[in-house]
């Protein structure tokens, strides 16, 4: 037989296509013609696919080889495909059988001496590839684990190029299933981040309870420690779990980013992100030269995206966040390819009041200053931010009175967990499950508040004191201030809290 296919995945972002590889093996001069757009790494597979041949007691065929790679139209990167255009080459050749081959998809890297190494991507390309009708993959045992997240689906896990061409002609393997996932082993439970650790900032404590049950993003204002920080780090405690669906999207970016820990695939947590105040903006939205990776807002994608000290960040890199903030995606235009990544994320900003950060009478700038400061976080992005408190120094009788008083994550995490579960059961008709995602024109017709409650926000749209896109943030805060009090809908006493929340004026 002089021709073989084989199947594999392209990558665009986070998203699969199968691409189907045929090898025709001809006469004439010996070389190898690749063709269907590959990149430089790929084009190098010929020579680690010969040497891991060779090293595995295979022979390489004589006369011209044809590697095919279809669709031809679509960009393909990587390493991905050594397995399956190496077991192509062989079934072509002759030396294993085409059928087990022809009907798996195959994905992995090879080494010089045959043996497999993991690639990114695994689980996007493992997904698309099912959707598509495929139900056998064969990768290296370091995939096997995420592969394995895919229901319905036959993991065939090889340490090496022998391994498949052994499993092709006998059907045998060391092990043909592969191993469970080996959970990492978890930090004391003393040291892991609890509310409870930050004493005293009853209010900053409360916005972040609120924040967590709305989705709403949040915005902190203080001189340094003050619990800015610690309050950041400490919401995805309290935030619930990642459902089955959430779960699978988080981790297939993770994967793509070569984020995923070794034994523990599959991301449950809301993911935190905490990118420094250095980053360009293609490291916060994603792009890159060739093909584009996920950026920050994608790598805490379902999570918290915490921008510390954010006067510090460009001021162009902080307005990119305002299209994902409310699109819920990135979309990267490139010549040969448009590639968009999710971004569904809670934005927590944190800052100090001045370039010297200083507290109280210590601070010596100017008022031009301060202003000038602040204000390289644009009015626009301000605008997005459903809630803003002030942070101020905390007392030392404070400190010692609230440790008998303050909160665990879990306590109110249960509290949050019961609020997101009210939401999502008034929202049960409709594409969304937090307040925090719902329109402006479905929250006023649908979903309408006490009479007399938005009495505030009239009197404060007429003095300027806040915009149409404020009083829609405005009313999510309060339905989410409604389900936190067991409300069946928001009253002048919630409406008002969650205005004094988008004006950073609460107490």
């Amino acid at each position: 037989m002089t021709l073989a296919r084989t199947h594999c995945v392209a990558l665009l972002g986070v998203e699969g296509h199968v691409v189907e590889i045929e090898v025709h093996l001809g006469g004439g001069d010996p070389g190898v013609t690749l063709v269907g757009l590959p990149d430089a790494a790929l084009r190098e597979a010929r020579d680690r696919i010969r040497a891991a041949l060779a090293n595995s007691g295979e022979a390489w065929p004589s006369g011209q080889i044809t590697i095919s790679l279809s669709p031809a139209s679509l960009p393909k990167a990587g390493s991905l495909f050594d397995l399956a255009i190496a077991a192509a080459i062989l079934a072509a050749e002759g030396a294993v059988p085409p059928d087990p081959l022809a009907g798996s998809v195959l994905i992995a890297e090879l080494g010089l001496d045959g043996r497999t190494r993991p690639v990114r991507g695994v689980l996007p390309a493992v997904i698309a590839a099912r959707e598509r009708g495929h139900d056998r993959f064969v990768v290296a045992h370091g995939n096997a684990a995420e592969a394995a997240l895919v229901p319905d689906v036959e993991v065939v896990a090889v340490d090496s190029l022998e391994e498949l061409c052994r499993w092709a002609r006998d059907g045998l393997l060391p092990d043909a299933r592969p191993p469970d996932p080996v959970p990492r082993p978890r930090r004391p439970a003393d040291t892991e981040p609890d509310l409870a650790d930050v004493l005293g900032q009853p209010v900053a404590r409360r916005a972040v309870e609120i924040a967590a049950a709305g989705g709403h993003n949040l915005m902190m204002l203080g001189p340094p420690g003050t619990g800015k920080s610690l309050l950041a780090e400490r919401l995805p405690t309290v935030l619930p779990r990642l459902d089955p669906a959430a779960a699978l999207e988080a981790t297939a970016i993770h994967s793509v980013a070569g984020l995923l820990p070794a034994g523990s695939p599959l991301v449950t947590v809301p993911p935190f992100a905490a990118p420094h105040h250095t980053s360009t903006r293609s490291s916060i939205i994603g792009g890159g030269s060739g093909h584009p990776a996920p950026g920050w807002v994608s790598k805490a994608h379902r999570g918290v995206l915490f921008v510390d000290e954010a006067p510090q960040f460009g001021r162009g890199v902080l307005d990119s966040l305002r299209e994902p903030l409310e699109r819920g995606e990135v979309v990267l235009a490139r010549a040969s390819s448009t590639v968009a990544f999710p971004a569904r994320f809670q934005l927590v900003m944190a800052a100090n009041p001045c370039p010297c950060a200083k507290p109280g009478a210590l601070c010596d700038c100017p008022a031009g200053e301060r202003r000038r400061y602040f204000s390289r976080i644009s009015g626009p992005l301000l605008d997005r931010i459903d809630l803003k408190v002030e942070l101020p120094q905390v007392g030392r009788a404070e400190l010692l009175a609230d440790r008998a008083f303050a909160e665990s994550s879990a306590v109110v995490g249960a509290r949050v967990l019961a609020a997101r579960q009210r939401a999502a059961a008034r929202l049960e008709q409709t594409p969304w499950t937090t307040n925090a995602q719902v329109p402006g024109a479905h929250l006023r017709r649908d979903f309408p508040v006490e009479p007399g409650a938005l009495r505030i926000l009239g009197v404060a749209m007429d003095q300027g004191r806040i915009s149409a896109r404020g009083v829609d943030r405005t009313l999510r805060v309060a339905w989410t201030l409604a389900d936190l009090a067991d409300r069946d809908r928001p009253g002048e006493e919630e409406v008002a809290y969650a205005f004094a929340l988008w004006s950073g004026r609460a107490w």
